[in-house]
């Protein structure tokens, strides 16, 4: 039996004990222009309980909440590719929803289903960022330092035409996902053991990608030089940030002019639940990213541009 196949112990969730996450199809279409179909909710499901599960053996991640875990994994994955995923709204779905919607806390609101509540509660529609994307889908999405599959899981299963590789340096986590996906259904995210630095030199990965997602992985300037040497000329990576300030604005915009990049707008927002501030900041490629980038690993972390 291998390390990610241990039966659970009494105090251990098993499958059957984990709760479901809610839908919040209303949400998705009023927050994105967007909501998942019924395979994409049942993968998002399937996914939830494969991270919850494989807490028992590695520390994946700390939000295990099923509205926290939508909101904070699967909802905050999938604002940043708002560019791409803004659809008409469905015909089904009422003009405002959330417009007769009471403004007191969940405690106060009648019993009704968690999904209800949790609708009630959001207080206002983040708007869908104006950024320059281009129309066309990414098809070539590189997530780097993955951990447990944020935001590069949601991302596989929203965008099911495009090739999600997710990367990450730690062995376990890695076969993790090896495991998790096959049993979400999940065909088209490719898990793989590296490093950015690594990458970024090789062959088969430089300047190929159409889409680098990084989230919470280390200062906005170290990530810009693990992200723009993976992608083609065209493409955009995307910085996950909770606050932003003007003395980061400054340090990453003198580190993507010297790596071929330029930076193509900030997104400011709240997540629609608890309300917590996130920005996301969107980096153009417009020229080859010169040779001597990504500096040899260790280095852009320890002396960042």
């Amino acid at each position: 039996m291998t390390e990610l196949e241990l039966p659970a112990t009494p105090n251990e969730p098993n499958e059957a004990e984990i709760a479901d996450m809610p839908a919040m199809l209303e949400c998705w279409q009023q927050t994105l222009h967007w909501q998942p179909n019924a395979t994409q909710q049942q993968q998002f499901q399937q996914f939830y309980r494969q991270v919850v599960q494989g807490n028992r053996q590695l520390n994946l991640t700390r939000i295990t909440d099923p509205s926290e875990f939508w909101e904070k994994h699967l909802w905050d994955s999938l604002r940043a590719l708002a560019p791409w995923l803004s659809t008409p709204p469905l015909e089904s779905l009422p003009e405002s929803p959330l417009e007769a919607l009471p403004e007191s806390p969940l405690e106060s609101l009648p019993e009704t289903s968690l999904e209800d509540s949790l609708a009630a509660v959001v207080s206002s529609i983040p708007t869908i960022p104006a950024i320059s994307a281009s129309p066309t889908i990414p098809s070539r999405i590189i997530d780097i330092g993955t951990g447990a599959g944020f935001p590069g899981v949601p991302v596989a299963i929203a965008l099911p035409t495009a090739t999600v590789t997710l990367l990450d340096s730690t062995q376990k986590k890695i076969a993790f996902l090896n495991a998790a996906l096959p049993a979400s259904g999940i065909t088209n995210a490719k898990p793989m053991v590296g490093r950015a630095e690594t990458l970024g030199r090789g062959l088969h990965h430089r300047e190929i990608y159409d889409l680098a997602l990084i989230r919470a992985v280390a200062a906005v300037s170290v990530c810009a030089e693990y992200a723009l040497p993976l992608l083609a000329v065209g493409g955009q990576a995307v910085l996950y940030r909770g606050q932003w300030s003007d003395e980061e604005h400054e340090s990453l915009q003198a580190a993507v002019q010297k790596l071929g990049g330029a930076i193509a707008g900030v997104d400011a927002f709240s997540t629609p639940l608890s309300r917590g501030a996130r920005h996301c900041i969107y980096l153009h490629k417009v020229k080859p990213t010169p040779p001597q980038f990504p500096r040899s690993i260790g280095t852009p972390s320890q002396h960042p541009l």
